[in-house]
């Protein structure tokens, strides 16, 4: 197999993989009793991480959130879930249907709809369910597949002009950033690509958070969620990097972990809430076959 075509493959297991591969150390304990769920509030940018198959601790988050929501919060949310080019599609089911849900993931996920877009839409249709009842902006916050496979092979060109690079600072990331996503990316795919292909996959990590942090800062006045991965949630690596214009209290960063794993350490986060592991099957198994 070519490292192109290879390329092609892993990019399309790319989320799931990381996500599954870096979850956090647990430091927290039960969620109803942490002390930073009452940050949840006013202009706070919230970065809520999550194990993608992870049932339960889906539902911890989704509680949390919808907490906050009733309590008076009214963020903007954003989710890894829909790609940027998608943004057009979500408010134009918002004006057809304001309370169908169902009908934005529909019209939102491109071709073939939800079931072929990888997510599992169970976890993800009653934050868009909450943001249709409580008129809160719904936004794409996530590059699609295709651009990510652009960045892996042919750079942030391909998919930025020189303006955009530049102002998601792209261009200034620093070189021992890149190495450590080189790193995490090679861990979270079980030291199974070609070293050729681990800039290029770092680069589309590092777009990715760019690109999520530039949505959040241009829809933050009344504070802002992100739901996405807990590679994209940490402190030290992932989109809280590319909001060092806020002050450092706006951005809460929080890791939503299975317990028993130590990688990245706890203080990658500003809290944590745990459950226990899922039953899964080796995700190495996935790049292996």
């Amino acid at each position: 197999m070519g490292v192109q075509s290879l390329a092609v493959r892993v990019i399309a297991l790319f989320c799931v993989a990381v996500a599954l591969a870096t979850p956090a150390r647990s430091v927290g304990g039960e969620p109803t009793t942490n002390a930073w769920q009452a940050r949840l509030q006013g202009d706070t940018i919230a970065l809520l991480g999550e194990v993608h198959d992870s049932a339960v601790l889906q539902n911890l988050r989704f509680q949390i959130l919808k907490r906050a929501i009733v309590a008076g919060w009214r963020p903007a949310i954003a989710m890894e879930q829909f790609d940027l080019s998608r943004q057009h599609d979500i408010d134009a089911a918002r004006v057809s249907r304001p309370l169908d849900a169902d009908y934005l993931i529909e019209q939102a996920t491109g071709q073939g709809g939800a079931r072929a877009s990888g997510w599992n839409w169970a976890y993800y249709r009653p934050y868009v369910a909450l943001a249709l009842q409580y008129h809160l902006p719904l936004l794409a916050a996530n590059l699609s597949r295709t651009d990510a496979e652009r960045i892996v092979n042919h750079g942030y060109a391909a998919v930025f002009d020189s303006v955009t690079i530049g102002s998601l600072g792209l261009d200034l990331a620093p070189r021992h950033l890149l190495t450590l996503q080189e790193n995490e990316v090679n861990e979270g795919h079980c030291h199974l690509l070609p070293a050729t292909l681990l800039p290029g996959m770092a680069r589309a990590q590092l777009a990715r958070d760019a690109w999520m942090a530039a949505v959040l800062r241009a829809h933050s006045a009344s504070g802002a969620v992100l739901l996405a991965g807990d590679g994209h949630a940490r402190r030290d690596l992932g989109v809280p990097r590319w909001l060092k214009s806020f002050r450092p209290s706006r951005v809460l960063s929080v890791g939503f972990v299975e317990r028993g794993t130590s990688d990245p350490p706890a203080s990658a986060f500003d809290a944590v809430v745990t459950a226990k592991p899922v039953a899964r099957p080796d995700p190495c198994a996935m790049l292996r076959h």
